[in-house]
């Protein structure tokens, strides 16, 4: 391989309910980044279903594959890899973006690369800023609370993980609870803006020394102070719940983060994941860390996308790291 000559990753991701395709530079830089939500679709259920999730990733990846490469004025002859999340997610939905990356790279005759979808949150903030050894990655997402060590690229050292509920999902919850639509995080952190945090709910720092979250007794906390109210038939305050709600959430967050990131004495730590928009958790973590660069990926990285997982997928390409065609949907894929 010719080191001087410029890399391009093609990344495909449909683990959940975004459809996205992306070409990236090198690792750092994006050329296109394409993603066609569907949130609205999943709207009234109150939550992603898989099958419509699955059947819309059908509909839109070859639409979505189209206008990548027209925005980039590309072809196929640039491209040196194809990179694709293969887990975890919804099984039917990473089938979409597996079967569709297998297709094209057996057709185009380029090399596979299957990427873990954390990896690629992960790897989401090094499109921002080079990665400093050794990192510490807070990862917040409705599936995935956990705290990964990294001491070179693509090796990583899971040092924390939720035990129940991961921050995630409690949000959407809570959010469901107070009638808030979906997806219930951002409406949370807007809400709790106009609220105060005077409810004292709790905040769970499980054993000493222990780096893992646990959400679900702080959501049932919430739940049962709402059942309580309602009984009573006292008026709740959304926004002093919300505020109250997401001061437990953040708090542990921040600090699990910082006593790892102290201990573990890393140069970076870098924030990953939907959860990553939450501007109370940002403005949490910047006043905390003051000496420890911290990187959190502006918003459109944060969610979803396929940009990230190019910029997982060219670090695996440059370690030589290939998948084959009996590649396949995992959707519990470990990420070590």
């Amino acid at each position: 391989m010719n080191k001087n000559k410029d890399i391009y990753i093609l990344g495909i991701e449909t683990s959940c309910d975004e459809t996205a395709v992306a070409i990236v530079k090198n690792g750092r830089e994006i050329v296109t980044n394409i993603v066609a939500s569907q949130i609205d679709s999943h709207k009234r259920f109150g939550g992603v279903v898989p099958e419509i999730a699955s059947r819309h990733h059908v509909e839109q990846i070859t639409i979505v594959l189209e206008e990548a490469f027209n925005q980039s004025q590309l072809d196929w002859d640039d491209i040196d890899a194809i990179a694709v999340t293969e887990g975890p997610g919804l099984v039917g939905a990473l089938l979409v973006g597996v079967n569709a990356a297998k297709a094209i790279a057996f057709a185009k005759g380029k090399p596979l690369i299957g990427v873990h979808h954390i990896a690629g949150h992960i790897y989401a903030n090094r499109l921002i800023k080079e990665f400093e050894f050794p990192l510490l990655s807070l990862i917040v997402s409705g599936g995935h609370t956990e705290l990964v060590l990294m001491k070179k690229h693509g090796q990583y050292e899971k040092i924390g993980e939720t035990r129940d509920d991961a921050a995630g999902e409690a949000y959407d919850k809570v959010a469901r609870m107070l009638g808030l639509p979906y997806p219930g995080g951002p409406y949370i952190d807007r809400l709790a803006k106009e609220g105060e945090a005077k409810i004292d709910f709790p905040r769970a720092w499980l054993e000493r020394g222990s780096y893992d979250f646990s959400f679900s007794g702080l959501k049932s906390a919430v739940i049962n102070y709402i059942h309580n109210a309602k009984q009573r038939n006292v008026e709740i305050d959304k926004a002093d719940i919300a505020a109250s709600f997401q001061a437990s959430v953040v708090e542990v967050l921040t600090e699990k983060t910082y006593h790892a990131a102290q201990q573990f004495g890393v140069k970076q730590v870098i924030v990953a994941g939907g959860v990553a928009a939450n501007k109370g958790l940002r403005t949490s973590l910047k006043k905390r860390f003051k000496t420890t660069e911290l990187l959190v990926p502006p918003l459109h990285l944060c969610t979803d996308n396929a940009a990230m997982i190019a910029a997982a997928g060219t670090i695996k390409f440059k370690q030589g790291k290939r998948s084959d065609l009996t590649l396949n949907a995992n959707p519990s894929l470990p990420l070590q």
